[in-house]
């Protein structure tokens, strides 16, 4: 929505709504309306974060939405979503784009907060992530072209250091393509919290490749027997069902199993606790081609059984 059509709804919805003078009271008193649910939402973040699908996302939620809505109009906006019988929730960006601006944000917020809920939601992602999506869609910086773009992310970091640490959620969007990042949004803000809403991700590797950066918890299956060494299993993966049953047919692979689900399972409450929006649990062999695929693909079987949103992936796997 633009910033003239933003401002001429704002006008005409406060318009119909006056403070009584000081010092005097109604002629007679007026039932109070009933008190609708309202909500302000505020993006901010990173640049090529993915704050536009994420807006487009609650856009998609029914949220009255803004794209650079200038931060001092905020509280306007505010009053908007309150003043308005149309508009019962409101969600818009603050970004880098403000300028000196930002400086402002955490007195505007403390403010809007009087006001209504406001739950700010700040999107981040590593910098080797947001370089490639910078070079992929070849559109400059925020913060100009005359610096290299791992300059200007540098910088942008460091504006807005004091506004993350007043988000109530954060969300790496280094794991997540734009689908994924909708699909998260909308599990958040559609359901309400049940403990559950974490998304774990598990995903197969091999160790010759490297471990992935991005693990929150590595697990170690090279000490299981190895099928590459079975010239039948040699060419499959841990997926087929006949290397699955190999591959479960020890008795240490059912153990570990076990107790790897069993201690995933306990950890996962103190994780959305402190705040985890999403997981990432490694399983690593020697190639990433049978023993940990198998394992990554029971241990997301046991999570979804115990209720949890699971995303099983093969980094290495053969395709």
């Amino acid at each position: 929505m633009s910033l003239r059509k933003i401002s001429d709804k704002l006008k005409k919805e406060l318009g119909k709504v006056r403070p009584a003078r000081a010092g005097k009271r109604p002629r007679h008193e007026e039932k109070a309306p009933e008190k609708r649910a309202t909500e302000l939402v505020i993006i901010t973040g990173m640049s090529g974060s993915g704050k536009a699908s994420a807006l487009k996302a609650f856009e998609d939620l029914g949220y009255y939405c803004s794209d650079h809505l200038p931060v001092d109009l905020t509280p306007q906006f505010a009053q908007l979503v309150l003043a308005s019988k149309e508009i019962e929730r409101g969600a818009l960006v603050v970004d880098v784009r403000e300028g000196n601006a930002l400086e402002k944000f955490p007195r505007i917020l403390k403010e809007v907060r009087k006001l209504l809920p406001v739950r700010v939601v700040y999107l981040e992602a590593s910098d080797a992530v947001l370089l490639r999506r910078y070079s992929e869609t070849r559109r400059p910086h925020p913060l100009g072209t005359d610096a290299p773009v791992r300059s200007s992310l540098k910088a942008e970091r460091k504006w807005l250091g004091p506004i993350r640490k007043l988000a109530d959620i954060v969300i790496d969007t280094s794991k997540f393509n734009v689908h994924e990042l909708r699909a998260h949004v909308l599990e958040q803000f559609t359901k309400k919290t049940t403990g559950k809403g974490i998304l774990v991700s598990v995903v197969s590797f091999g160790f010759k490749q490297g471990v992935p950066e991005d693990a929150d918890l590595v697990f170690d299956v090279r000490f299981l027997p190895n099928p590459h060494f079975v010239p039948e299993f040699k060419p499959l993966t841990g997926r087929h069902p006949k290397v699955a049953a190999y591959i479960r047919s020890f008795p240490q692979t059912q153990e570990f199993l076990r107790r790897i689900s069993e201690m995933m399972i306990y950890l996962m409450p103190h994780y959305v606790r402190e705040g985890k929006s999403y997981l990432t649990t490694a399983i690593g062999c020697t190639g990433g081609q049978h023993r940990s695929v198998m394992m990554a693909e029971e241990l997301g079987k046991s999570l979804r059984k115990a209720g949890y949103r699971v995303k099983v992936s093969h980094r290495d796997m053969p395709k």
